[in-house]
């Protein structure tokens, strides 16, 4: 109950703040505690980062990019909602920034993960406003969200997006809050002999689909290495493949050192929807993978129907299509 309230009082707070529009220039602080001054409002946009070019996308600023982080033509959701995005010139990775092609792209605003400081001051040297972004939980993701929205002259869309996303995870919890919470497992990406520990963004998402990590008590901002051993004493009831995962649900199914494990037992070896985009990641539609999983964990209380309503009516509303139902 707690959790709902603070749930629906962060919905009121977002519901109330100023809608006007923003004054430029306007000088906001980053998630890295930078002082940030963009002189007018940018009508050219650079996002060196998946996650900020999703909230991007949601925001309705695809029409002012000029450049995004590489391999974008490996997203499905650049290809649903944005495909001009697929073809716009590549700025690089996080681990290797290309500067010289962001200076070429010209932008007013770039839009960087946190661990890119330098790179921020050393556009700031080119008078370019670059703000970090660490949309970690779902407080940073919110604040994210109303930072990109504030930088741009989007703050009406932005509250309304995260008066969306709020109303929808207060709606499950309130379904949810009776039920019986298992115990479950986020698997890695890379391979299922990792997991993600309590301090990670994917933890916050068991507890949103009315789970408890098996890994809560394992610490670190990224995945866990275990032993066969230590998943075996987990015995997790529940166990979540990502959706950028390199093996899938049969493979731990078949393997035969998980045969003793709870979740295997019942067959609770849950993939996650694939077609769209990470739902396990900190964007703005990652709220669809507590939903989905909520939907598959408690059924009799919060159904396929509940979650498939909100994400057609999230990618209607915010990004511009309709999800295929099947794909769901």
């Amino acid at each position: 109950m707690k959790k709902l309230l603070s749930l629906l009082l962060a919905l009121a707070l977002i519901a109330c703040a100023a809608l006007a529009l923003a004054d430029y220039p306007l000088t906001l602080t980053d998630q890295a505690g930078r002082e940030v001054t963009i002189e007018a409002q940018p009508e050219r946009i650079v996002s060196g980062y998946y996650i900020s070019t999703s909230a991007c996308i949601a925001l309705g600023l695809s029409d002012r990019m000029v450049g995004v982080e590489a391999k974008a033509d490996s997203r499905n959701i650049y290809r649903l909602a944005a495909p001009e995005l697929i073809s716009l010139p590549s700025v690089g990775t996080a681990k290797a920034f290309d500067l010289e092609a962001c200076l070429a792209a010209e932008p007013q605003l770039v839009i960087l993960p946190k661990r890119l400081s330098e790179t921020a001051d050393a556009l700031a040297e080119f008078g370019i406003p670059a703000l970090l972004v660490n949309p970690e939980d779902d407080a940073l993701l919110t604040e994210m969200i109303l930072l990109i929205g504030e930088a741009t002259g989007e703050s009406e869309r932005a509250q309304t997006l995260c008066g969306t996303l709020t109303a929808q995870l207060a709606l499950c919890a309130e379904m949810t809050a009776q039920a019986e919470k298992p115990t479950a497992l986020v698997l890695g990406v890379s391979d299922y002999l990792h997991c993600a520990p309590g301090d990670m963004f994917q933890s916050t998402l068991l507890e949103k689909a009315g789970a408890v990590n098996a890994a809560a008590e394992l610490t670190g901002g990224s995945w866990a290495e275990i032993s066969y051993e230590q998943l075996l004493a987990m015995n997790p009831q529940v166990l979540v493949i990502p959706a950028e995962a390199t093996y899938t649900a049969q493979d731990v199914l078949d393997d035969p050192e998980l045969a003793a494990l709870d979740a295997v037992q019942s067959g609770a070896v849950y993939a996650m929807p694939a077609a769209f985009e990470a739902w396990d990641s900190p964007v703005p539609s990652g709220v669809l993978g507590a939903l989905w999983l909520a939907s598959e964990l408690h059924p009799d209380v919060y159904g396929r129907e509940q979650y498939a309503s909100a994400a057609t009516a999230l990618y209607e509303t915010y990004y511009g299509f309709t999800p295929d139902e099947a794909a769901l």
